[in-house]
């Protein structure tokens, strides 16, 4: 990819956080946006300032896999190709298992899984088939609760679980030929708009109200103003810098409680399989190699 010229940028979740000042940033920077959102008119101060050489707004619902497409289509439309995707849209959800109807936690996983499922597919066939040359970058925001579990956490800890698996994977299953690139951003507590305005609120189930219980202390401390303390717009700036390097990271881990749940979940793996290995001895079929 020249990183001389502008490079065009497809952003996913751009009204707000991490979407919003990753756009303002790559146009700072003189890059090309095509900034996805549920309410386009979020982003009207930017588009009264920028030209549409610069800047393409579009109303996308990441979920509708169509609509996914149509994005991508008219973006190339624009702008000829995609060299990096943000793939940022995403849904927080606070509540213990038991306090959550099937109907939310599916709402959880649509957006979170399914609606970053469809940008992965488009983003890889795009950079493949339409690029000239190929290849591209692809931007997986997912959390440190794709790394590790917590309290009040299942569903969103279950998404962002499914999108690190689905990604890890579809990283194994390119050609090198196609020069893509995949990393997942994996974030800390910053200080974002998420806990006000993207957040799915549910009524906790009477069996996990005692304040003393993991739900009601995750749920306490995430309602604190001064509980995140990374800044976004430094996040977003180190971001944009990983998708300069020629060997980008699979994982960047983002904030010291991510790199520490990363050491601490990797020792803790280490522990199990040195003491449980034995338990393996022994069944496996006669004859065979293992």
């Amino acid at each position: 990819m020249n990183t001389t010229q502008p490079r065009v940028w497809l952003v996913t979740g751009a009204s707000t956080d991490f979407g919003r000042h990753m756009t303002e940033l790559l146009l700072k920077k003189g890059d090309i946006v095509i900034a996805t959102l549920r309410r386009p008119e979020v982003l009207s101060d930017l588009t009264a300032a920028h030209p549409s050489s610069r800047l393409l707004v579009l109303k996308l619902d990441v979920t509708k896999a169509q609509e996914v497409h149509d994005a991508f289509e008219r973006g190339i439309e624009a702008f000829g190709r995609v060299d990096v995707v943000f793939n940022n849209a995403g849904q927080l959800l606070v509540g213990e298992l038991e306090s959550v109807d099937d109907e939310t936690g599916r709402r959880v996983m649509e957006v979170n899984f399914w609606g970053a499922t469809h940008v992965t597919k488009e983003a890889i066939r795009v950079f493949r088939e339409v690029n000239s040359p190929r290849g591209g970058r692809l931007l997986q925001v997912s959390s440190r609760a794709g790394l590790i579990g917590a309290p009040a956490n299942a569903h969103y800890t279950a998404s962002k679980h499914a999108l690190e698996g689905l990604t890890e994977s579809v990283a194994q299953e390119l050609s090198p030929d196609w020069n893509v690139k995949i990393t997942m951003i994996e974030p800390g507590p910053f200080r974002t708009e998420i806990f006000a305005t993207n957040i799915i609120h549910v009524q906790q189930h009477p069996a996990y109200a005692d304040p003393s219980m993991p739900g009601s202390q995750i749920i306490k401390t995430a309602s604190r103003e001064d509980f995140p303390d990374g800044d976004p717009i430094k996040a977003v700036e180190i971001i944009e810098k990983v998708t300069h390097l020629e060997d980008p990271p699979l994982r960047l881990p983002l904030h010291w409680h991510v790199i520490v749940a990363l050491r601490d979940k990797a020792k803790a793996l280490e522990k199990t399989a040195d003491e449980w290995e034995k338990w393996s001895d022994g069944i496996y079929l006669e004859g065979t190699t293992s």
